[in-house]
Formats: C-alpha cells, sequence, structure tokens
C-alpha cells in the first residue's frame, strides 16, 4: 500500500495524501518510489480534471532527509546529483500535467515542503500561526536544490526572490499571501482542501490555470532578467553587498545568487539543471555538514532538553528578581517581562533603578513604532517591571539574578542580604561572566540551590545563556535555570564549574592572541582585518574596545587576587597591552573616550595613533595565513580543553555555544565541529607547525590525538 493515498471523486479530481512512515513526510526513498508510482498512475487516468496534494500529517511536508544529506561525500557528487535530478524530473512531471493542481497546507511547508508547492498552480494554506512558509536551506549550509531557487526566481523575480532565500525567511500564511508565495488561506483546517477543490473546478476550462506562468509563450521574469538594463545596479551591487555580509565563506549563498540570475536568463529545464549541479556540489561541501550538524541535529538537541535533568518535574517562573539595574540587569529585566514574567528590578537608588526599567521602556516603544505590538500590550508588559530601591520587595522570587560588578567581595554581601527573601522553593542565579560559582556559593545558606546563569550582551538581542554548575548545585536547581532561559525564549547550554566557565574562557583567547600578535609588531588594522576575514563577527581588537579595556584591567585584577590569573593560560602579554592602554595611556575602551580606536563625532573610527607608536613594526614578518589560523586555533585548542577537562559537559553545547555566545563563524559549525572536517591528522599537524613557530599554547590536546586513533568523530 502507498504511503500517498490517492482518492479521485466524482468530479475528476484526485486528491493526494501524503501519509509516510514516520512523523513527518520527507524528501527521501520512500518519498521517491511513492512520488513517481503516483506521477504513473496520474498521467494515465481518464477523466482527470485536478489534483490536490495535501497531508495527513501535522506538517505538510518537512523537506529533505538531512541524514541523507549529511552522509553525503564531494566523492559522491555525481550521484547525488543523478538521484536529485530524478527527484526533480518527477516534480517537473506533476507541475506539466495538463490539468490545475493545487496545494492544501495544512501545516509547516519548509525547504522542500514548499518547493512541492511551488510545482502546483495554487497554494492554499490554513491561516493559522502553526503554518510556515519558506525556504530555509541556507541557515544550515545548503540551498532550494529541488527548484526552489529557480522557481522562486521566475515567480517573484530576481530582487524580491534573493531575500527571501539568502535570508531564509519562514513566513506565517498571511505574510507568505501579501508576499505572493501563497495564493490563497481559509480560517479552518476543515476548509483547506475543499477551498483547493474549489478552486479546480472554477478553473477545469481556463488552460492557463492548468499551466505555470514560465512555461507559457511569451513569459516575462517579474521585474526582467537580470542583463536587463533596469537591472544592472542589482547585478554589480549584488554580488558584492553578499560577500560584504559573507566574506566568501557561505558558498550555499554564493551559489543562490549565482543561480538565481542564471534562472532569470534561462529556460526552467536548462536552469533546473544548473540549480541540480550546484546543489550536489554544496550538499558535499564541508560547510554543509558543519551547519546541518550542529544548526538542526545539536541544536535541536539541545531545545529538547538534552542537558536537563530528566526526573525534575517542569517549573515555571512566576516572579524574577533582578539585582543590578545596568546594562545586564536592564536587558534581563526585559526579556523576562516579555515573557510574562513578573519583574522584580533592584538597584542601590530609586533613580538607578527607574533608568534600568527605562531601558524596556524604550525598547517597547520601538516596537509599537514598527508595527510590532500595540500601547495596550506594551504597557502590560511595562507593567510587570517593579523598578525599586527596597530589599523587601524581592519577597517571594522564585528565582534572584545577581547582576553586579564581577567582584567576589561585592557578590557575597548581596547574596547573604538578599537570599532571605526567596520562596521556599526558590533559586538563586549569578549573571558572573569570570568568576567561579562554587566560590560565589560560599555566602549561600543553600549552595544546592545556587548556579550561574550568564547573559551575553545585548541581552534582548543574544539568543544564548551559558549555565553553569557548582560542585553543590543541585539537579532541582539545574532544571529550574534550563525551565527558566527557555521560557524566556532563549537557548541553553550546561557548563560544569571554572574560572571563565567557557564562553569567557574561550572567547578571552581570541583577544589574548591579538595582544600577542600585536606585540609582535604587526599592524593593529591587519589583526582585524584578519579575525573578521574567518567569519568572527569583529575583530579582537574592536571587540575589546566594545568590551571595554578597563573591565578586563578589573578582571586581571579580581583574578589576581583570587591568585588564579594563571590558571588556564598565561595572559602576560595581554595583561602587558591593557596595562599600557589603560594605566599608561588612560585609553580604557569605546565608553572610556577610547581605547585601540579613536571613535568620531560622525559615526566612523580609525585606529588611535599611539598604538602604532606602541607596537608596530613594518619589517614584522608574519603571513596572513599563519595570522588567521592562531586567531582561530587559540579558540578551538581552549574549546577543547574544556570538553577534555569536563568544563564541556557534550559537543553540542560547545559548538552552539561558540556560535551563539562567542560569534564563532557559522560555516565552520562551532569550535568543536570545526576540527571534525578539518580533518584530525591534518589538525594535529597544523598544530605542530604553529607550537614550533609560536609557542607550547597551540599544542594539540590529547583528546584530539584519541578521536584521530579511534576515527570516531566529536559528536
Amino acid at each position: 500500500m502507498s504511503v500517498f493515498k490517492y482518492e479521485k471523486n466524482n468530479d475528476g479530481i484526485v486528491t493526494i495524501t501524503m501519509d509516510m512512515t514516520g512523523p513527518v513526510n520527507a524528501m527521501n526513498q520512500e518519498y521517491h518510489q511513492a512520488m513517481h508510482e503516483t506521477m504513473d498512475k496520474l498521467e494515465a487516468e481518464e477523466g482527470l480534471t485536478g489534483v490536490v496534494l495535501a497531508s495527513a500529517k501535522k506538517v505538510f511536508f518537512a523537506g529533505g532527509d538531512l541524514n541523507d544529506l549529511l552522509a553525503a561525500d564531494p566523492s559522491d557528487a555525481e550521484g547525488f546529483r543523478q538521484n536529485t535530478e530524478a527527484m526533480k524530473a518527477d516534480l517537473r512531471r506533476l507541475e506539466k500535467l495538463p490539468v490545475p493542481v493545487a496545494a492544501a497546507i495544512n501545516g509547516a511547508a519548509l525547504g522542500g515542503g514548499y518547493e512541492l508547492c511551488l510545482v502546483c498552480n495554487h497554494r492554499v494554506a490554513w491561516n493559522h500561526k502553526a503554518v510556515q512558509i519558506g525556504l530555509p536551506e541556507c541557515s544550515l549550509g545548503l540551498f532550494p536544490g529541488g527548484g526552489g531557487v529557480v522557481r522562486m526566481t521566475n515567480m517573484l523575480g530576481v530582487e524580491k526572490a534573493l531575500p527571501f532565500i539568502l535570508e531564509s525567511k519562514r513566513l506565517v500564511p498571511e505574510k507568505a499571501l501579501a508576499a505572493g508565495m501563497i495564493d490563497a488561506t481559509v480560517d479552518t483546517l476543515e476548509e483547506l482542501v475543499p477551498a483547493a477543490k474549489a478552486w479546480i473546478l472554477a478553473n477545469k476550462d481556463n488552460q492557463d490555470a492548468a499551466s505555470q506562468p514560465w512555461d507559457r509563450k511569451g513569459f516575462r521574469i517579474p521585474g526582467g532578467p537580470i542583463n536587463s538594463p533596469k537591472n544592472g545596479q542589482l547585478a554589480m551591487m549584488g554580488p558584492t553587498m553578499l560577500h560584504q555580509k559573507t566574506r566568501g565563506l557561505l558558498p550555499q549563498a554564493i551559489a543562490v545568487m549565482d543561480v538565481a540570475f542564471q534562472a532569470s536568463m534561462l529556460d526552467v529545464d536548462t536552469a533546473l539543471r544548473i540549480e541540480g549541479r550546484e546543489f550536489a556540489r554544496i550538499a558535499t561541501n564541508p560547510v554543509a555538514k558543519n551547519m546541518i550538524t550542529t544548526f538542526f541535529f545539536q541544536l535541536n538537541q539541545i531545545n529538547a532538553g538534552a542537558s536537563r535533568p530528566k526526573d525534575v518535574e517542569k517549573s515555571p517562573t512566576r516572579k524574577v528578581g533582578i539585582l543590578g539595574a545596568g546594562m545586564m540587569g536592564q536587558g534581563i529585566a526585559y526579556s523576562s517581562a516579555m515573557s510574562g514574567i513578573e519583574v522584580v528590578l533592584k538597584d542601590i537608588s530609586q533613580e538607578a533603578a527607574d533608568k534600568g526599567k527605562a531601558y524596556s521602556e524604550k525598547l517597547l516603544a520601538k516596537r509599537i513604532k514598527r508595527g510590532q505590538m500595540d500601547e495596550a500590550k506594551a504597557g502590560q508588559i511595562l507593567s510587570l517591571i517593579n523598578a525599586t530601591d527596597q530589599d523587601s520587595d524581592l519577597q517571594g522570587c522564585d528565582l534572584i539574578i545577581e547582576a553586579v560588578f564581577e567582584n567576589i567581595d561585592l557578590k557575597h554581601k548581596i547574596t547573604k542580604s538578599t537570599e532571605q527573601y526567596l520562596a521556599d522553593d526558590g533559586f538563586w542565579g549569578s549573571n558572573t561572566s569570570t568568576l567561579p560559582i562554587t566560590q560565589l556559593a560560599e555566602a549561600s545558606s543553600k549552595p544546592e540551590n545556587f548556579i550561574g546563569i550568564h547573559f551575553f550582551s545585548p541581552v534582548d538581542k543574544m539568543p544564548l545563556v551559558e549555565i553553569i554548575v557548582g560542585e553543590k548545585t543541585s539537579d532541582a536547581a539545574l532544571a529550574k535555570a534550563f525551565d527558566y532561559v527557555q521560557q524566556i525564549r532563549k537557548t541553553p547550554i550546561v557548563v560544569n564549574d571554572s574560572l571563565g566557565f567557557f564562553t569567557s574562557r574561550t572567547f578571552s583567547t581570541y583577544l589574548d592572541e591579538a595582544a600577542n600578535l600585536l606585540v609582535e609588531g604587526i599592524h593593529p588594522a591587519r589583526i582585524d582585518n584578519l579575525g573578521r576575514s574567518l567569519g568572527m563577527p569583529v575583530g579582537p581588537l574592536q571587540v575589546q574596545d566594545e568590551t571595554s579595556l578597563e573591565l578586563s584591567r578589573k578582571a586581571a585584577e579580581t583574578w589576581a587576587e583570587m591568585g588564579v590569573q594563571d590558571k588556564w593560560g598565561d595572559g602576560a602579554i595581554a595583561r602587558k597591552v591593557v596595562d599600557d592602554m589603560v594605566v599608561k595611556n588612560g585609553r580604557g575602551g569605546r565608553h572610556h573616550g577610547g581605547g585601540f580606536y579613536e571613535y568620531h563625532q560622525d559615526g566612523s573610527k580609525s585606529i588611535w595613533p599611539g598604538l602604532l607608536d606602541l607596537y608596530y613594526d613594518a619589517e614584522a614578518d608574519n603571513q596572513d595565513q599563519d595570522i588567521r589560523d592562531r586567531l582561530m586555533f587559540r579558540q578551538v585548542i581552549e574549546s577543547l580543553k574544556c570538553l577534555e577537562s569536563g568544563v564541556l559537559r557534550s559537543v553540542a553545547d560547545g559548538n552552539i555555544g561558540s556560535i551563539f555566545g562567542i560569534g564563532a563563524p557559522p560555516h565552520t559549525g562551532g569550535f568543536i565541529q570545526y576540527v571534525n572536517t578539518y580533518g584530525f591528522a591534518k589538525f594535529i599537524a597544523r598544530c605542530e607547525q604553529l607550537t614550533e613557530r609560536y609557542g607550547d599554547r597551540f599544542q594539540c590536546p590529547q583528546i584530539v590525538r584519541d578521536h584521530a586513533a579511534s576515527g570516531e568523530l566529536f559528536a
């Protein structure tokens, strides 16, 4: 029995209801067979007036099987291309049936699912938030290779189609309708298939309804082909802007633009062959493996609660207290209130607390201005935040988060004075970015309820929260922290205690290596440019300016007082640079009047001339590739050390944490996945080269040698 249910009614309309083995309909071998058999039957059908594609699953169609894509190898590219072409040939057969074909979209139609809809002459969707429509493949290192680029380009035109594909946009039905990606919506599921059939009956004598616009004589692509004079600016600037955004590190994005440009000038069948060839090349590329592994499998693993204790019931946070209404505290308050949580935002003065609340008011006003929220809803959210200078207002909080300066004595004092206000089953979180949770918990009367909840700045934009488990932290506290992070719609990773934990510790090596390069005489602009060329969002000197050199100095002082400044690396050169900049020259960073850069009133910036006097040596000899690898390998090696020593509890936490928290280049799949596709033997050899040239900080961790011996990937 086929997994495609085939029903023909008295009007001659055949309804194909996809009901494949497993929870979703997917473009796998079972699909290929079912679709091929269905097309044979449809082409032989007598008295056929139309076809409706429907789904028996909650998801209309989930697209390609990513396990198959992950297993693809560059040596298999030709076979992969042939399989793709066979699948596309059946879609083309469906597209060229001499009767109208309608898609009845009852659930998510993403990727291959929407490509299936594009083959249809009419697309009607249930108008519900559970229904998402789009082509998100670029976010997974792929692109829509089942005809998606070619058909979207022919349907919308190059200029309108490219953003939907390159940005992996997912649209709810109302927005998809406005964008021209679907043709109609219905309000209830019960209306969906009847609406598709009604359209077919209304158009059974309309030849245009049974053919795609691009298959009709005299078709002109909306907006014209890319080589038309009116598209001159897009043709010239499009690739340049794409390179500025991706730095040439995302081959799938380059392929999308190339295929779209060609599709605008060629007939559909030729364009589909070009698309298939490019898709085979991209799908077997290491970037696709990296991004599928991390952004699909590992991110889903984290979001499904792989790091959460299984035997603890879920418990929502109802009231959260936040100590410190500065940059971090105000962001945590906003994110919590946006999720419907009552917030007590406490600072040492009412003025400081009110200023912290004003941050939320400002962000809500922006939402109102953009039409994303009405004033009533914004007022309701703002009313959840109680700005105060009174400790007693914290009474009954399920969670109190301390977000004050990185000073262990201050944090101890605050814990002792306010912990008493927690609810009986409440727990305490510290937003420290570096200080060990076990030591911070020494001031707590219930260290088992003490945990690290490390946010990233700006809190309202950054998707990650690093949860740190101290030596005495209980599973109950971990589960509650995990639930809270998901409640405020952020992604939690869970790590064990250590100075700097995972993210701060790893990120600091990026800054440390930049300091080494600076002292060696490398031009500071070259250091930052090569950092960005790796795919890091910001160069290491610029990012330290943004996060504050003064803050780095204070952190170093705190660590020195704790006797741990050299616990996981010799930061002597970095401390020298910070001392030269802050103490000797008063250059504390951007928000202290300037640091490595000078910041001008027109918004521009330039290297502080004194920096060149301090360090620059025009004779310094260092190859660009060495500089790139030094900046990358330091972070990768530190991540591996965190995994080896148990600071990282899983590979998934390391990869997602490095991308969402540190800014690891997405094409690498994260700092640990990077090693998988770089190759163990090659990575070991490169570490040995860098160690010989630049020092022991590049020694390859034993964990890589162990995996090289076993042949097992980091997974």
